[in-house]
């Protein structure tokens, strides 16, 4: 069966202070990259603030919304006007106390078509996300949307090889991983941007699907002037074979918009068939957290 093609987009850009203009930021980018045939499009991770999670601020609490809050309206709103699916990350407040990093999908009508909860929850210096997050609850969900089917997986999810699996077996033809990454605080001269991007690209290959990580871009200090972040954007595209497609700027805003050929996914699996020689009678130990011989 033929599935075609659909063109997908992908934010970057450096996360202001003014929350609103963050949202106009991503609004301007999304209108531009519809314009240019976009017809499914992501945001970069918690895209309307600043990384918050530098430091422990229990007032950052109060910067979480419910999934019907301002910023998804907004993006719903352009969702429906620009006849686009749109990914929409922010920070959701599911009650007092309980809070999640997540993902809002909007179909082209602005229909909510499910919302997904980070799984993976990091811990380590100036990723200090275990105070703020708590570990998501919904499944790996599979987005049936006007223009594709798709998965959606936030940043410390995507360095595990297991949701990206499942979301494939789910049928899944691409998968979106939006980021907020970066330098890393405790080792200044270590570059992880390369790796970020050889593991996604993994991911793609073991699977033979299409992969989509976004990041944002810029340095943004800590609130309380203890240190700071600087994102390493390169956002990008790879193919079923891992083959870079496109491929964001590292220190600007930037449009990351590609052509996905679907069908290249079947001729991809029948090659290959890393499927069909799965052996999943033998993978119970990994239900395991440690294995002890």
């Amino acid at each position: 069966m033929n599935k075609g093609k659909v063109t997908i987009g992908m934010t970057q850009f450096a996360c202001d202070p003014d929350r609103n203009e963050n949202i106009k930021k991503a609004e301007e980018q999304i209108r531009k990259m519809a314009a240019m045939g976009a017809k499914i499009i992501c945001t970069q991770e918690l895209f309307s603030g600043q990384y918050f999670a530098q430091i422990i601020d229990y007032t950052k609490y109060d910067w979480a919304e419910p999934v019907d809050g301002p910023a998804n309206q907004r993006m719903q709103a352009l969702a429906a006007e620009l006849d686009v699916v749109v990914v929409s990350c922010y920070y959701e407040y599911a009650m007092d106390g309980v809070y999640f990093n997540s993902a809002a999908v909007f179909d082209a009508d602005g229909t909510l078509l499910g919302n997904y909860r980070k799984h993976h929850i990091p811990e380590g210096p100036q990723y200090i996300e275990k105070y703020y997050f708590t570990p998501g609850d919904s499944p790996y969900l599979v987005f049936k949307s006007k223009y594709g089917k798709f998965g959606v997986l936030i940043c410390w999810d995507e360095w595990f090889p297991e949701p990206t699996r499942i979301l494939a077996l789910k049928g899944a033809d691409f998968i979106f991983y939006p980021s907020a990454i970066g330098s890393e605080p405790d080792n200044p001269e270590l570059d992880t941007s390369q790796t970020w991007m050889d593991a996604i690209r993994g991911h793609g290959i073991h699977n033979n699907f299409y992969v989509c990580a976004c990041n944002r871009v810029g340095k943004e200090d800590a609130a309380d002037g203890s240190g700071f972040m600087e994102f390493y954007g390169r956002s990008f595209v790879s193919d079923p074979w891992g083959n870079v497609l496109c491929e964001g700027k590292r220190k600007e805003a930037d449009l990351i918009v590609a052509e996905l050929d679907l069908d290249e996914i079947k001729r991809a699996r029948d090659i290959l068939q890393f499927h069909r020689d799965r052996r999943v009678d033998s993978y119970q130990e990994l239900l395991k957290l440690h294995i002890h011989e």
